[in-house]
């Protein structure tokens, strides 16, 4: 003869399961659209590498200005260097002197 299964006991038995499926399925959705996901990974590498060429950018300015800096210490100026800011801040220019203008660098 068949043994019936009370029904209450059989869902007594499938909690247990099902509640680690729904924990696996929860985390497994996660892991692949949650914020640190692999979908929110390949946009956080674009994003990496572009503000990595920022950064590399700025370092460049940053040691150009430092360059600048370097060469108008006072115990040893880059008379050429002071040369073009005086003429550039004060429009100081001699008459023998012919201007010409060039587009920025920028």
């Amino acid at each position: 003869m068949i043994d019936r299964v009370h029904p209450l006991a059989l869902a007594r038995a499938a909690i247990l399961p099902a509640a680690c499926l729904g924990v696996v399925a929860y985390f497994g959705f996660h892991a692949i659209s949650g914020n640190t996901g692999v979908i929110a990974w390949r946009s956080y590498k674009a994003e990496h590498a572009a503000v990595a060429a920022q950064a590399a950018k700025v370092a460049a300015d940053k040691a150009a200005l430092a360059r600048k800096v370097a060469l108008l210490d006072p115990r040893h100026v880059d008379r050429d260097l002071a040369d073009e800011l005086v003429r550039r801040d004060l429009g100081v220019v001699r008459s023998d002197e012919v201007i010409v203008p060039l587009p920025d660098a920028k």
